[in-house]
């Protein structure tokens, strides 16, 4: 029997249109998506009113995006779903991938003891908003209505009127502020006039969602090449209940209307099944279709019309940043928004919104970018180099980094026009990164986490400063914030203000992830990113001050380097890598070979004669037999 999920459907809204003499709606939100409704939740929180609008009838139907990264499940938490999301989610930490039937890489995202969640989990799409929806309707702030499409727009200098289609006829909202989260084909983007700039890649790809009781197990795997479906890439995900997502990519001559068709789709799915070695019967309960898009508006933000999700940007599929992108989009407009409508900023902070957010797209592709090129190479010396590296990844597991899919993580906002320099001798984290939540035991003996006494507003963050300093300066920036939430915590021993919680840090875990220094004050936005770090409580006054202007001190600010460090290796083989791949997409087509044997010449007069011949041999080994990982099992399939 098939447990796939199938939402519920809701009824048809209805509701008056707005007249002049009405009070104007503080926020509208155009499409309950999981990004739609993040930011309703999150204005929800600081009590702002919000009414959706949603053209459907129900949550969206199938898997889609089914990788949530760990930054988004302390969203969620942050939101107040997370707890329901987590009953139902399926944890992964790594994958293989193959090139043909043998195994060229096996990665393994960090999952600590000191993390609070694991690096990724599986949940369909479907099921993810359905749990938003429920966790929305018990909000009395939040009003969802269904059916309810946009058809026009009308902006002025203080407000936006929305012509709605409803099941009874047209009716005419009035907001402040619209927020558009209506997905990648934008009715808003449309009506506003707006176009997305970037690239689309060549690769396409189909999509399904089987129910199939395999005891493979949770983790991403690849296959390029395989012999079930020679030249094709295939991707497999376990979900939860037995639901399994397939993603394979089509041949460039093949016809995407007629592949796109059950039979041919179920024809696909049989033969790499039947590789596996699978006797279990299995059932197609969904299909989609996807093409990688790397595209973005300019601006996220144009006057009383602010855009997020993929309204405002896409991203490639492969890394799985766009739902987890979009979340964190929805926690950084909804704390500045808000901050907004209350008075405690001037509009202008919604220009940091869009720098911050158009930056981290810019990442995100940067990242997704070099993924989509071993994914889905859309040119002939990028499909060359991407055959190479996996045909030398079987006997050279030195290249098989090159094959990594990048997965999702949090994006920073370094450049954010709100993020104050880092101190020069800062080490740890930088100002605009971002502060992951991490296990910690309080001083009563109580394990919680940092995220759980932070809450889901400002924190000011002190490391053995005074206890009763660093509570005044809190309430300091609470007031100046209110109705924002500001907590205090303390990695220390004083326990003399009961306002402060405080962290003794015994084993300096805490200490040593910040790079923090005795006296040291972090400054923790609402969305988990560091806004400054200090040296002791007395500037707090400049920080509310400086994000009531929506901008941060100038000055030089110091590299900190907060991520694992970059093997030189590793980024001499990917400067190669792309170089050569541009190269071959340069050279005439006739003069390939002679590039390359030229090319040969010249690097191979730059190296001993046994390294030359050592490099002629890797080039030349028919056999690719050797398996990359040789303490695993390195071959699925028959």
């Amino acid at each position: 029997m098939s447990t796939y999920y199938q939402p519920k459907k809701y009824a048809a809204s209805v509701f008056e249109s707005m007249t002049p003499a009405d009070e104007v709606l503080p926020v509208v939100i155009v499409g309950a998506g999981p990004v739609g409704m993040a930011v309703a939740l999150g204005l929800a929180q600081r009590g702002i009113p919000v009414t959706i609008l949603e053209a459907a009838d129900q949550v969206s139907f199938g898997s889609r995006a089914i990788c949530i990264s760990r930054h988004s499940l302390e969203a969620a938490a942050r939101l107040g779903f997370g707890a329901e999301l987590e009953k139902i989610v399926l944890p992964w930490v790594g994958g293989r991938s193959f090139y043909r039937d043998q195994q060229v890489l096996h990665f393994q995202m960090r999952n600590a003891d000191h993390d609070v969640r694991p690096p990724m989990i599986n949940v369909s799409q479907s099921e993810f908003e359905q749990i938003m929806v429920d966790t929305i309707e018990k909000n009395p702030l939040i009003t969802l209505h269904w059916s309810a499409s946009i058809a026009g727009v009308l902006r002025a200098d203080d407000e936006v009127t929305l012509e709605v289609d409803c099941a009874d006829g047209k009716r005419h909202l009035r907001a402040r502020w619209v927020v558009a989260a209506d997905g990648g084909r934008s009715r808003m983007r449309e009506l506003a006039g707006l176009r997305m700039q970037g690239n689309n890649y060549d690769g396409r790809y189909v999509i399904a969602d089987i129910h199939w009781e395999s005891e493979l197990p949770a983790e991403r795997m690849v296959w390029f090449d395989p012999p079930s479906n020679p030249g094709s890439t295939i991707i497999m995900h376990k979900q939860p209940k037995n639901i399994w997502r397939i993603d394979y990519q089509l041949d460039p001559s093949e016809d995407a209307e007629i592949e796109t068709q059950e039979d041919r789709i179920r024809a696909r799915i049989t033969k790499h099944l039947e590789w596996l070695q699978n006797d279990l019967p299995w059932t197609l309960e969904w299909h989609g279709f996807y093409s990688a898009r790397a595209l973005a508006l300019p601006d996220f933000t144009h006057g009383r019309l602010l855009f997020a999700g993929d309204a405002a940007h896409l991203v490639p599929i492969f890394g799985v940043r766009g739902l987890n992108s979009g979340m964190e989009d929805a926690e950084t407009l909804a704390w500045q928004l808000a901050a907004v409508i209350h008075g405690n900023a001037s509009p202008d902070l919604l220009q940091a919104y869009s720098v911050e957010r158009h930056d981290a797209w810019q990442q995100n592709v940067a990242n997704a970018g070099k993924s989509t090129l071993i994914m889905s190479p859309g040119s002939h010396g990028y499909l060359t180099t991407r055959d190479a590296i996996l045909a030398l990844s079987v006997t050279r597991p030195e290249f098989s980094h090159l094959i990594n899919p990048r997965q999702s993580s949090a994006t920073n906002a370094r450049i954010s026009p709100l993020t104050w320099p880092t101190p020069a001798d800062a080490e740890g984290i930088a100002a605009g990164d971002p502060v992951e939540d991490r296990r910690v035991v309080t001083a009563d003996g109580t394990e919680t986490s940092l995220d759980t006494l932070r809450g889901n507003g400002f924190a000011v963050l002190g490391v053995n400063v005074d206890a009763a300093a660093l509570a005044a300066a809190s309430a300091t920036l609470a007031g100046a914030l209110a109705p924002e939430s500001v907590r205090a915590i303390l990695v220390g021993s004083d326990t003399s203000d009961a306002s402060v919680a405080v962290v003794p840090d015994a084993d300096g875990g805490v200490a040593s992830a910040l790079g923090a220094r005795d006296g040291e004050v972090f400054v923790i936005r609402p969305d988990g990113v560091l806004l400054c770090r200090i040296d002791g409580v007395g500037r707090i006054d400049d920080v509310a001050r400086h994000l009531s202007l929506g901008d941060a001190p100038t000055g030089a600010s110091a590299v900190v380097d907060s991520g694992p460090a970059i093997d030189p290796a590793e980024l001499r083989r990917e400067n190669v890598w792309m170089g050569l791949s541009d190269a071959l997409d340069q050279v005439d087509e006739n003069d390939r070979e002679g590039f390359l044997a030229r090319l040969a010449l010249v690097l191979g007069s730059q190296v001993g004669q046994r390294e030359f011949e050592e490099a002629i041999a890797a080039a030349t080994d028919p056999t690719l037999t050797v398996p990359a990982d040789r303490d695993a099992d390195a071959t699925i399939g028959g």
